[in-house]
């Protein structure tokens, strides 16, 4: 699997850390203690101050004075030169250290621990994982750690994004997951007053809160339900379901109308739900909690990606993953509320 971790060439490092686990190919620094904030950003090399530039061109190449694009300028890395991106002018550069501080702020520093951080391309994305204290406990033993996720860029593609995202321990599963009434994450455009506004976005905090209180009842809620090999497949194939037409083959039972692809990878989550460690656990195996769980972990450690950074993309940033798991929180939801009776059977 390929990646697309930043390289300085300045300082001949990759721009990218994490906590005494190696990942990314081994890229980058591994630090054995939980960094500050000002650590994290320098252990990561994103220390770096990114600024916005006018941008000038010629009708022709003999043609001089240059003539100004005023509704556009280039966003600029100022310690390699490197060009980020092209934006509008009303576009708000908000500076790697000001997404840190975004995270101090919400828990006034208090019990975070920077985990993981980096940055890719030639710096114009960036990205930041930190775990904040306490589990999601389910069952005796299971246990879910509470990150939050921050994500921005310099090169004026996506807003800045921060998120509560669930990880279960004993197999990483990323359980993005929000409830129908409430979001797991909020977004910021780079527009005027971006900085103050990520600084006020300490709400993140009180998302994580609230969640992690709903999420620990419903799914010990569901370790207690139990669900047959024959309701699983279908959970599964309603999760994975890519578009309408697949949607109504399944609901009017015509298989043959499924495509091989489609049916390969359901296939692939059902083995994962029936054979992997991770779920023959008191919690998961049988149980609408291990349904659950066969997605999010197909899509975490089965599935294969062209990249580290599509992988990231699918599970962080909207991507397939993130719409799929939603997806298949939502049925074990009804699952769990009886109102699935007839697409399961």
């Amino acid at each position: 699997m390929s990646h697309n971790i930043n390289f300085n060439e300045q300082n001949g490092q990759h721009s990218f850390f994490s906590v005494k686990e190696k990942a990314w190919h081994g890229l980058g620094k591994i630090v054995q203690d939980y960094p500050t904030s000002a650590e994290a950003l320098q252990f990561a090399g994103l220390n770096y101050v990114v600024e916005k530039q006018k941008i000038f061109t010629q009708r022709n190449k003999y043609e001089n004075p240059q003539i100004s694009i005023p509704e556009y300028c280039a966003t600029i890395r100022k310690d390699t030169g490197d060009v980020l991106g092209v934006v509008g002018k009303d576009y708000e550069v908000v500076q790697n250290k000001d997404a840190f501080t975004f995270f101090d702020a919400i828990v006034g520093g208090d019990g975070i621990q920077y985990e993981t951080a980096g940055a890719l391309g030639k710096g114009e994305r960036i990205f930041i994982t930190a775990k904040l204290p306490g589990y999601i406990k389910v069952g005796q033993e299971d246990l879910i750690e509470k990150y939050l996720f921050l994500t921005t860029s310099h090169d004026g593609f996506g807003s800045i994004t921060a998120a509560f995202t669930p990880i279960r321990i004993v197999c990483a599963n990323t359980l993005n997951a929000a409830m129908r009434n409430r979001t797991n994450s909020i977004r910021i455009r780079h527009t005027a007053n971006a900085k103050e506004k990520l600084e006020q976005a300490h709400k993140v905090m009180g998302i994580a809160n609230q969640l992690s209180i709903e999420l620990e009842e419903v799914f010990n809620n569901w370790t207690k339900v139990k669900i047959t090999d024959p309701e699983l497949q279908r959970l599964i194939q309603l999760a994975m379901v890519p578009n309408k037409d697949v949607l109504e083959n399944i609901q009017a039972c015509k298989w043959d109308q499924l495509s091989t692809c489609f049916n390969n990878m359901c296939n692939s989550v059902y083995e994962y739900a029936l054979s992997s460690p991770t779920q023959q656990t008191e919690t998961t195996k049988g149980t609408l909690f291990g349904a659950y769980n066969s997605v999010t972990g197909y899509f975490q450690n089965v599935r294969s990606y062209k990249s580290d950074e599509a992988k990231l993309k699918s599970l962080l940033y909207g991507g397939t993953a993130e719409i799929r798991t939603q997806k298949a929180f939502n049925l074990c939801t009804d699952f769990f509320k009886g109102e699935l009776a007839g697409m399961v059977n």
